[in-house]
Order: C-alpha cells, then structure tokens, then sequence
C-alpha cells in the first residue's frame, strides 16, 4: 500500500491523489495513478491504469493469480474492470463514502458475477483518507470544481 500512496502523490496537483498498485507472486507487475484531469478522460482512474499496464506486462487480459492495492475504494466501473480481469483480491485504503463500490454505496463484488475477488479493506486507511483529505481541503480553499464542470456550459 505505500507504494500506491507513492503513486498517488503523483497524481498531484491535478488529479485527485488515488494511486494502484498490482502484484503477482510478491513481485510489482503495473502501477497506476488517476489522470482524468491530466488525459482529459473519464476513464483514467487509478485501477484503469494499473489493470490496462498489467494486461500488457503479462501479456494477457485474465489477471488471475494477482492482487491489486489501492489507496481509495473501487468506484463502479474500477469494480467492473477488475471483475472483468479475474483479479484475486482487492486491497484497499480509504473507504469512499459517495462512490465505493466494494461496501460503502454498494457491493458489486457480492453480485452473482462469474468472478468475486477477495477484498481486504482499511489498509492504511488513516495515511489514504488524509492524503484524499488533504487535497479537498486545498481545493476548497482555492475555490476550484475539481471536475471543471461548470453548470454554464450546458
């Protein structure tokens, strides 16, 4: 999990600061960081990142036998993507209230899918909640949507 704490260091200033890491027999095969406000896209989330590396690295799309460790709790579409890559187990950190897909809004790993990865979660929850926290404080200050959407241009 310090890794992907590294990782969402990275993210920062732009991007909210959620960092991925996946493992497979004890060894770092991808990582990931979110980059929606760097790439311009709804889909650079931290796992996005981390899943899509890891297919390339290994060379294959079925990610059995690995583990991925993010700091903030899977949002819908991470889950899906990590259902969709046969991932084994899920580490996380923060819990997210507004959008976890593993237990805070719903549990889209207990749904009958055709694969349920493992989940551990509140992994060094206080350092991912802080860091999170820390960052929607600056923003707050600053006055800045973090999403740039502006009610005016729709």
């Amino acid at each position: 999990m310090a890794l992907a704490l590294e990782q969402a260091n990275l993210a920062l200033p732009q991007d909210v600061p959620v960092g991925a890491v996946m493992v497979r027999d004890g060894e770092v095969v991808s990582v990931g960081r979110n980059v929606r406000e760097q790439e311009g896209s709804a889909l650079g989330h931290a796992e996005i990142q981390a899943i899509s590396k890891a297919c390339a690295s290994l060379g294959r799309w079925s990610l059995q036998g690995c583990t991925l460790y993010v700091t903030l709790e899977p949002c819908p579409m991470c889950a899906g993507a990590i259902v969709q890559a046969r991932v084994d187990r899920v580490v996380f950190g923060a819990f997210d209230e507004k959008a976890g897909a593993c237990g805070s809004v719903c549990d889209l790993f207990a749904m009958p899918f055709s694969h349920r990865p493992d989940v551990t979660s509140g992994v060094m929850e206080r350092e991912c909640a802080a860091l999170l926290q820390e960052f929607f404080t600056n923003l707050r200050e600053k006055g800045k949507n973090s999403c740039n959407f502006s009610p005016n241009k729709i």
